[in-house]
């Protein structure tokens, strides 16, 4: 009996070296033997790209018209006064709709306390900026506009500024039904939801890892198979021992949430960022949120519902937000203020964890991985997987001339 198993046992090890070699020989990794739990936890996250998404109170959104006219605001400096900046000076399509900066520079060079996140499919998230503080993307326009040290313009100079140019005015009229220039505070808000109206269309392509994951679910392993086998060696890691699934989740790779990951946070000697915490008093105080009487959302429609219930705890103060993973080996420095410059120090962090940074209150979700060094390589084998090939390869959509627009 135990020579019959052993016989049976040697067969089957010499069987799966023949398939390997197989596969080896037709220029094919093997596929890792992904046990149904492990299935189940890669399938959720996908598939991609997601159900079609509109800004929140934002009665443009999917407007054609509104979405060129918001494509032409998001590239004109001339909404600074002085023409210092756009909203693409921070948001630079061959950078990922990021600047590749550790902090993001405002007006005169200043440096400012964070950088600019990727704006490539922040049509599903939940909140805007590293704080949270704007519900929409159209609320989140508003600030940079504002800040006085970003764009620093106000109403009344966005307002002249789109009146004044024949072709923006006649889109904004073709949009609005109005010239820009009869209430400031209105066009102020309407030209936030034409660049919302704009930004909600960065949607980012496939990348290698949904074809995978795709395969997986139609149980198509000669497609599976042609995926990287350190990145299925990074994916295991992913969705097991390391546990990132639990904060990077889902087809976004994002709860949408907030977290403290035991990095510093000071923005200079003697000052710290209070990151989510000062973040939601922002977004309560907001004249702009979507319980504003700006939002075109009912007064009671579900999407205002994260805004009316959010309330600021303390294990709050020095949280950020858990960025979404699509595009991440695309939009280096990493962090709100760009402490790590590589993916390779965002793995050596989490590997390396400092538990004593980590806020005491709460379930503590984060340990030490102690990868090691195929752990680490692996890890980011499949980090790379996440990236649209195009992301940076983005061109503005040609519109044509506005019908009313005189030369």
């Amino acid at each position: 009996m135990i020579q019959g198993r052993a016989l049976g046992l040697l067969a089957a090890c010499a069987m799966a070296l023949t398939t390997m070699a197989t596969m080896a020989v037709a220029g094919r990794p093997p596929l890792l033997d992904f046990s149904p739990t492990e299935l189940r936890l890669i399938e959720q996250h996908g598939p991609w790209p997601l159900p079609e998404a509109r800004d929140a109170g934002n009665a443009q959104a999917g407007n054609p018209q509104a979405i060129a006219l918001g494509q032409k605001l998001f590239f004109d400096r001339r909404l600074s006064p002085g023409g210092q900046l756009s909203c693409a000076s921070c948001h630079a399509p061959a950078r990922a709709f990021a600047d590749g900066r550790v902090r993001s520079l405002g007006r005169g060079g200043e440096m400012l306390d964070r950088n600019a996140p990727s704006l490539w499919n922040g049509v599903h998230e939940r909140w805007y900026g590293w704080d949270g503080a704007a519900d929409s993307l159209w609320s989140q326009a508003i600030r940079p506009l504002l800040d006085t040290r970003e764009m620093a313009s106000s109403a009344e100079h966005i307002a002249a500024t789109i009146g004044g140019d024949k072709e923006l005015g006649c889109r904004y009229r073709q949009v609005f039904g109005r010239d820009a220039q009869v209430k400031p505070q209105a066009t102020l808000v309407d030209a936030a939801k034409a660049i919302g109206a704009f930004t909600g269309t960065l949607v980012s392509g496939r990348t290698a890892f949904d074809l995978f994951r795709d395969a997986l679910a139609r149980k198509d392993t000669r497609t599976a198979s042609n995926y990287p086998l350190a990145a299925q060696r990074g994916l295991r890691l992913f969705v097991g021992r390391a546990r990132c699934n639990v904060c990077h989740i889902g087809p976004l790779f994002t709860n949408g949430e907030f977290g403290d990951i035991g990095l510093p946070f000071f923005i200079r000697p003697g000052m710290v960022d209070p990151g989510r915490h000062a973040g939601i008093a922002a977004l309560r105080a907001s004249h702009y949120n979507l319980m504003s009487s700006w939002s075109d959302a009912p007064a009671n429609d579900a999407a205002g519902t994260k805004t009316r219930h959010v309330n600021a705890q303390h294990r709050n103060f020095g949280e950020f937000k858990v960025p979404s993973l699509r595009n991440a080996a695309q939009t280096a420095p990493y962090m709100h203020d760009g402490q790590l410059a590589t993916l390779p120090e965002v793995v050596r962090h989490y590997s390396e964890l400092n538990l004593e940074r980590l806020h005491a209150d709460g379930e503590q979700i984060l340990a030490p991985l102690r990868l090691s060094e195929q752990e680490s390589s692996d890890l980011l084998a499949f980090l790379k997987t996440l990236s649209d090939p195009h992301a940076k390869a983005w061109k503005a959509r040609p519109t044509p001339r506005c019908l009313d627009a005189k030369p």
